[in-house]
């Protein structure tokens, strides 16, 4: 006997829904006796944009399996909210904050790199390794494939919706919150490692003639040795972190 449901989704979970059904109420109509996170991946959305399923008011865990006729409320996830009170989904929101992304976004890893982010990313790595490796190491997972973040073992994940880096990059910053921790050039962009001050003398042997004629302070990623200082490939970061709204004084 089929049963039949409303359910309606709050703010950025409506991205993921058909134009009939964004912003409103709507029936659902169901076989079986399936638990509110399947019936919420049914109908399109990855279980990691949900933080919260209030069934006729009452909050519920991914697991509970409504009644015919309940009303279902689904939002998501909250990163600059604390609702740890009244959900039931996760004890509380990931603020340490690490990074994988997959194949499709080398651009935004290294944009977040930049602003000085844990940020994971290798075009070999296939979407079971990006699963394991997000697991294992608490790291929420960007991509561009909502069926990536349906996969079960991802508990922190997030659909970019926007195509263009820039964008991208900006909407992750406003999805996760990020504005208070950016760290702009602390990490390399090519490998993730840390970079730290050097003594110019440390890195000559890797300065071309006129770097080494006119620059004095350098930086150096500890993990692939790329040299930094600040050229014009720094002003002209510099510049696109200022039309961010993000404003730089010094390297680090």
């Amino acid at each position: 006997m089929p049963r039949v449901i409303q359910i309606r989704f709050y703010e950025e979970l409506n991205d993921f829904l058909p134009r009939d059904r964004k912003k409103k109420p709507f029936l659902h109509s169901y076989s079986g006796n399936h638990t509110i996170k399947d019936i919420i991946e049914s109908l399109g959305i990855p279980h990691v944009e949900v933080d919260l399923i209030l069934v006729n008011g009452e909050s519920v865990d991914f697991n509970f399996k409504p009644c015919d006729h309940d009303l279902v409320s689904v939002y998501p996830v909250f990163e600059s909210l604390d609702i740890s009170s009244v959900t039931r989904l996760r004890p509380k929101p990931l603020r340490t904050i690490k990074l994988i992304l997959d194949v499709h976004l080398g651009k935004l890893a290294r944009y977040l790199r930049l602003l000085g982010f844990d940020t994971i990313y290798e075009t070999w790595l296939e979407d079971d390794q990006i699963v394991s490796v997000a697991f294992k190491e608490n790291r929420i997972v960007l991509t561009r494939d909502i069926q990536l973040l349906k996969n079960g073992h991802v508990r922190h994940g997030y659909w970019i919706r926007s195509q263009k880096p820039l964008e991208q990059l900006k909407e992750v910053i406003q999805r996760l919150d990020l504005s208070g921790k950016i760290q702009p050039f602390h990490r390399c962009m090519e490998c993730n490692g840390i970079i730290r001050e050097v003594e110019k003398t440390a890195v000559i042997g890797f300065l071309k003639p006129k770097t080494r004629a006119h620059y004095e302070d350098f930086y150096q990623c500890e993990q692939c040795h790329r040299v930094y200082w600040n050229g014009s490939h720094y002003q002209r970061m510099v510049s696109m972190l200022k039309n961010l709204g993000i404003q730089i004084t010094n390297f680090k």
